[in-house]
This record gives structure tokens, sequence and C-alpha cells, in this order.
């Protein structure tokens, strides 16, 4: 059968590769062996027609709903299959009375397929829950988003979760070659010739995804004209052009947002400035707020470098303001920039974990009264209440320092901000350690006492 000939094949041209190579049964069904293969919980409820409810979680050309109908084959139950992006309350309700009625008269269960279930509401949710808590229906979600942020928690308590990952290399060759050898469901009516290397493209760009391979594989076959010998040989060059730019995987609601950002903050984090980089333009070709990466970047400039680097807050917050001025795609570049500097800065989140040391203190009431001498001064009668007196001004003391309390007794001597020996906050570290030192040798003028070894104050109203 020549490449026309294929092409006019009854129902050929209206039912993609992908959809008519999907597999028949569990020895068809290539990858996810953790929870289908031999022995595993899920292929043994498969085996004996004993399956709960499941969501199916994965990126898509994974297997979810292939797996799906996998299970409608083996089951003797009535299957059901809806998608969310078309279907509604009333449907839903439809089916699930049906499968009510299904089961009062004929014992038969009912299994539901409702692929995408992300889509569903609140609400088309809900109306599944009575069902499944009552066993009317089995259901089985496929989703491409985290469920944990996507499915209702009633409904996902009910279901038996299974994570399905992106195919391996092995498995999408295995997938190509099966589709390029069957002659029924397959491409093997065509005498196809295709380079090694235009077979790893597609395996490479694919990134895991079964459909997407298969895709371009359909595409570059049924497009290229045979040879004068009438075959159809598949270069690299054919690859390229039937597997264009990789469409990103992400919803800026869902958990690849959550996940792509993650990566960016623990690679700037981890001083790789690479990765952070890779990142950050997966964020930006997906279409993420630049202004959203800007806000997560000042703030790891904080958290992350602090004062090992106080410069690293400057470019991070020039670099917000830059693509807040000039936008997309030039704004690309000072985002590039602080993200680099970012991540090659030494790092301390000391003053991080300065502030969480203090916010527990006060939130666990430890907070005492402000002292006496480092009151305001500045209003009527605050002399009369002694406000202000026996400050010592640190201006009027060598080096510009003086010791004297200025934590509420309950917290005197708490220390929260331990500089690291990291970039300039060792520097810091030797003055702080070094007033510290000259404070606990010292002895802390009492409130109200005037003048003492440190000489006069210069105001004991001053602010």
């Amino acid at each position: 059968m020549d490449l026309f000939e294929y092409g006019s094949r009854a129902g050929s041209a209206d039912e993609p590769l992908a959809f008519r190579m999907r597999p028949r049964s569990l020895d068809e069904f290539v990858g996810q062996e953790e929870i289908v293969g031999p022995g595993r919980l899920l292929r043994r409820a498969i085996e004996a027609d004993r399956l709960s409810s499941l969501i199916f979680y994965g990126p898509p050309g994974t297997g979810k709903t292939s797996l799906a109908y996998v299970i409608a084959g083996h089951t003797g139950a009535e299957f059901v299959s809806l998608n969310a992006v078309t279907a509604g309350v009333a449907e839903l309700r439809q089916v699930i009375e049906a499968a009510r009625e299904r089961r009062k008269f004929t014992g038969r269960k009912t299994i539901v397929l409702i692929d995408e279930i992300h889509r569903f509401n609140r609400a088309q949710q809900d109306a599944l829950l009575p069902a499944v808590e009552a066993g009317v229906i089995t259901l089985i979600g496929a989703t491409t988003e985290n469920p944990f942020f996507s499915v209702n928690s009633p409904l996902l308590s009910r279901a038996m979760l299974c994570r399905l990952r992106p195919l391996r290399r092995e498995e999408l060759r295995t997938v190509l070659m099966r589709a390029i050898a069957d002659p029924e469901r397959g491409l093997g009516g065509i005498r196809l010739e295709i380079a090694p290397e235009a077979l790893e493209h597609w395996i490479d760009v694919a990134a895991g995804d079964a459909r997407r391979a298969l895709n371009a594989l359909e595409l570059a076959a049924l497009t290229t004209p045979p040879d004068p010998d009438g075959v159809v040989r598949i270069t690299l060059e054919v690859a390229e052009d039937s597997i264009q730019q990789r469409v990103l995987q992400y919803d800026r609601q869902g958990d690849n947002h959550y996940d792509t950002i993650s990566a960016y903050i623990k690679s700037l984090r981890g001083s790789d400035p690479d990765a952070a980089i890779h990142y950050l333009v997966r964020m930006l070709e997906a279409g993420e707020d630049p202004l959203f990466i800007a806000r997560r970047l000042m703030i790891q400039a904080a958290e992350d470098v602090g004062n090992a680097d106080p410069q690293a807050l400057v470019v991070a917050v020039a670099a917000s303001l830059a693509v807040e001025r000039v936008g997309l795609p030039e704004g690309a570049i000072p985002l590039a920039q602080a993200t680099a500097y970012v991540a090659c800065a030494p790092k301390s989140n000391a003053s991080y974990v300065a502030l969480a040391r203090a916010q527990e203190d006060v939130r666990q009431g430890k907070v005492g009264p402000v002292p006496v001498h480092l009151r305001d001064a500045n209003y009527p009668g605050a002399a009369r209440l002694g406000h202000g007196k026996g400050y010592l001004y640190p201006h009027d003391f060598p080096g510009h320092f003086v010791v004297q309390q200025y934590l509420p007794d309950l917290l005197a001597g708490r220390r929260y901000y331990e500089p690291t020996e990291n970039g300039y906050e060792a520097e810091i570290g030797r003055r702080l350690a070094a007033w510290r030192q000259a404070a606990s040798t010292g002895v802390p003028r009492p409130s109200g006492e005037m003048g003492g070894p440190w000489g006069s104050a210069k105001n004991d109203q001053q602010q």
C-alpha cells in the first residue's frame, strides 16, 4: 500500500495516529511500570475488575486517558467517557441517574471517565461527590494539573491518586517503532525510511510526551512525498519541520507555575546561575508575568544574599524598575542580569533568620515595655513621665558608639542577628562582635543616671 492508498483508508483520515495507537490491553501499555507493572496494586485491581475511584495525574501524553480506556476493555462495568471542557452539571446528573438505575435493576457497575477534571468548577465536582461516596459510580479523573490544587479535597480523599511520569527515551522509542511497524493501526502500510537522527530528534523534543512524538511522526509521513522508488524518506530536516517548538506546559494558577518558580528560587539560593536563567526563560516563554518574577528576585536578594552582598537587593530592585518601564521582550535582559548577579553573590540568610526569631518572640508575647530612656520625649508632658531621661546620644562618643540597653528588660541580651563569614557580612560581623564585646564587659548606665564613664549625654531628650 502506498502513501495515498493509506490516506484513503476508511476512518484513517479522521483518527489521528496517536488515537489509533492507543493500547488495547495492559500488555500493550508502555511505561508507568511503577503503577501498572506486573504485581502492582493498580494492575491487580484492573485485572480483577475491583477498581476504586482513581485520579490520574501527569503531563500530557503520558497515558492517563489511554490507561482509562485499557480499564474500559478489562471491566464488565458500563464505561462512560466525559470531557470536563464540554460536560456540564446537567449531563453529569443524567449519567449519575442512569448509573443508579443500572445498578438498581441489573446490578451492573458504572465507571465514569472525566478527562481534564481540573476544568470542572467546585459546583460540578460537588455534584460528583454523593455518587462517588455511595458507590453509584466509580470515578476515573484525568488531569494535567496538581489535583491538590484543582480537585476538591473531599473528592480527592475518596479516590486513589496515581501520578504518571513523562515517558523515558526508550519508552518513546518503543511507541514510535510500534506505530511505524503496525500495518493495521499504524504506518506499516507505508514504505518508510527514517534516519536514526530524525527518530532521536522526535524523542528529544517530545520530552516524554508520546502523543507529541506520534503526531510528529504522522505529519512527517503523510506530508513527505515518496521518492521514485516509492519510499518515504524522513530526514532530520523533515523531522525538525514536523515537530516545531514545544508549547510549554504552564498554568499560571497551577502546579507548573509553583514548581517552576520554586526551582528558580532554589537555583538562586544554590548559586547556580545557569539553572536560574533556564527557569527564568521557561517562565517568560510560557507567558509568566515578568513583574511577578521580579518581585521574587527582590525577595531572594534580601532573604538569601542579604548583607553578604547588599548590592544584590539594589540590582534586583533596579531590574524590577527596568522591566516595569521597558516591558518585554527587552525587559528580559535586566531580569537575566539580576538573576545572574543574585545567583553568583555570596549568600547569607542571617537577616531572614533574625526576622524569624524576633517574630517568634513577639508572637509568643515576649515583648515587655520599651525602656524609659528610649521612649518618645517630644510631646508636652513627656519629661514629667521621665521619657528619654538617661538616653545616651551615640554620636557624642568615640566611634559613635556607647553601651546602653535597647531591648526591653524581658529580652535583654537576646540575639537575633548572627552575621555569617560570607562576603561583606564578615566585616559587619567583626564590627558587631566588637560592639557586643563592649556591651558584655561595660556597665550600661541605669536609666535616669547622668554622666558616667562615657561622658555626658548631649541631650537626654534627643531622639
